[in-house]
Formats: structure tokens, C-alpha cells, sequence
């Protein structure tokens, strides 16, 4: 299926955009006007941009159904401080219920049970439930239409965090399965990061591999090894020696049976990541 934006109803760019665009992570925004009234009100459209200053970007979108502006928007530009903070499992409920379109001036930290703490640098106040926390001061607001739907990018610096004790590994960094941190899908689903749905990755770093197009032909035009088998014998400096002598039993007897069997145990063996094995018995 190929769309066109231009060709489509709003409604249904928006489903597409949010069904494909997922995970999202969740900013959930404490706010203040400049009369002092709280708002508290979560947004997908988000995420971190930079490090060197910290730079936060979400977007508090025009509404689509009438293209009038919500109270996070307003009361940025009132009092251009924000508090991001971030949503885990144990609280989502909570946060979609404070995104419930109360009138202007109703506290939502209130409506939805959550513990409203003072911040320390800025005038919103935190959410004390929240596993991470971001005070931060609003450089810039940018609308990128005046249309329903049109996106409002509040840009963002962080000046002071809130890490809770809890959430931290013994090396002090954020753990992910304490986090347990929840994300926004298409419609009405969520993604909650943790159990199964978590995975290691590493990174190639310093390493430049010899990347697919260097693989022996018959291993890339495998029929059984996917692209991600692939990828993972391609992430080496060189291809190693073959070494039919360090072959075991189990090993020699796939041999016997052919190169599927051979590319079939392979592909077991990326699936685990025994990236060395693999190459073992592909080129044995």
C-alpha cells in the first residue's frame, strides 16, 4: 500500500503515523500558568535530542477535531518552565486518566491521585510517583501549522533530574527491567518494556565490521539465514579460519545431513548469539 498524506483524511494520517511510529515514549508533562493553576498532561509525541546541553522535544499537538490548542501549550508560553516526567507499568493507568480533557484550572495531579512535589529549580511541581523526573527551563517553541493536527515542538532543557534509588543498578546506572517503563502504540495499545520484550544489543563501538556485502556468497544468499544472522557474522573485523577440528559430535553428524542442516544450526546458534560457533560450523 502506498498513501499519500495530501490524498486521505487527517484522522487517518494520524492512525498510520502512530501505528508505525512505536514505540513512543511518554512525556508526561506538569505545567503552570501564570495564575498558578497546575496542569498535568501526558504526550507521545517525544523524546531526548541531545545531550551536551540535555535537550528534551515534545509536542503538544493542535486537537484535530477542532484545532484548538491544549492547556500544556498555553501555559508554556505563560511560564516557559516544564516538569517531563517519565511513566512506568505501575502508574499508567493514572497517567491516561490525567489525560482526560478537564476544564482549564483543574489540577489533574488531583483527579488522578498522583503526589504533587515541589520541584527544585522550576515552578511546575514533579510527580512523585514518576521513576524519573526532568525539570526543565523552554527554549523554544516552534508550531509547525496552524492547521487541526499540527504538531507544536516544545523544546527543551534539562537542568536538574530525579532519579529514584530504586530504579538504579549497583553501577548506578538506570536499570531497565526497575524501570518497567510503558510506551504509546497505535490506538489504544501500549508497550510495557520488560520480561520478554527486552533484549541486549551490542553496539559496534570502535569495531568496523566486514559488513554483509563482504560475507562468503553462499552464506548471503542463504535461504535460512535471516537478516539479522546476516548481520551478526557480518559485525567482525575478518572471517575467521575454518576449523573443522574443534567441530563437535552433534556438529560432524549435522554435517553429514547437508548445507541446510549446516545453515539450520547456524541460524540456532545466532539465535542464542554464539556468533563464533556459528561461524564454525558454516565454514567447517
Amino acid at each position: 500500500m502506498i498513501v499519500d498524506p495530501k490524498e486521505i483524511s487527517v484522522p487517518k494520517v494520524h492512525g498510520y503515523l502512530l501505528g508505525a511510529v512505536a514505540p513512543r515514549p511518554i512525556a508526561f508533562a506538569s505545567t503552570i500558568d501564570k495564575a498558578g493553576h497546575v496542569n498535568l498532561s501526558p504526550f507521545s509525541f517525544f523524546n531526548c535530542f541531545g545531550a551536551n546541553p540535555p535537550i528534551l522535544v515534545f509536542s503538544p499537538a493542535r486537537r484535530g477535531r477542532d484545532n484548538t490548542t491544549k492547556h500544556t501549550y498555553e501555559n508554556v508560553l505563560e511560564v516557559p518552565e516544564v516538569v517531563i516526567n517519565m511513566v512506568n507499568y505501575s502508574m499508567v493507568q493514572q497517567t491516561s486518566l490525567a489525560s482526560t480533557e478537564y476544564p482549564k484550572g483543574v489540577n489533574e495531579f488531583l483527579k488522578a491521585g498522583f503526589t504533587q512535589v515541589p520541584s527544585v529549580k522550576v515552578k511546575p511541581p514533579r510527580v512523585g510517583e514518576s521513576p524519573v523526573s526532568f525539570e526543565c527551563k523552554v527554549r523554544q517553541v516552534i508550531p509547525t501549522g496552524e492547521q487541526g493536527a499540527a504538531g507544536i515542538l516544545v523544546i527543551c532543557e534539562v537542568i536538574l533530574m530525579h532519579i529514584k534509588d530504586e530504579v538504579l543498578d549497583e553501577d548506578g546506572k538506570i536499570d531497565p527491567f526497575k524501570l518497567d517503563a510503558v510506551a504509546r502504540m497505535g490506538s489504544d495499545w501500549y508497550c510495557r518494556a520488560n520480561g520478554d520484550g527486552l533484549f541486549r544489543l551490542p553496539q559496534p563501538g570502535n569495531k568496523i565490521g566486514i559488513g554483509i556485502d563482504q560475507l562468503p556468497e553462499n552464506i548471503r544468499n542463504s535461504k535460512i539465514l535471516t537478516g539479522n544472522d546476516l548481520a551478526m557474522l557480518a559485525n567482525i573485523e575478518q572471517i575467521p579460519e575454518p576449523d573443522a577440528h574443534n567441530l563437535t559430535q552433534h556438529e560432524r553428524e549435522i554435517h553429514k545431513q547437508g548445507r541446510e542442516a549446516i545453515e539450520q544450526l547456524a541460524h540456532q546458534y545466532l539465535k542464542a548469539g554464539r556468533v563464533t560457533d556459528a561461524w564454525r560450523v558454516l565454514l567447517s
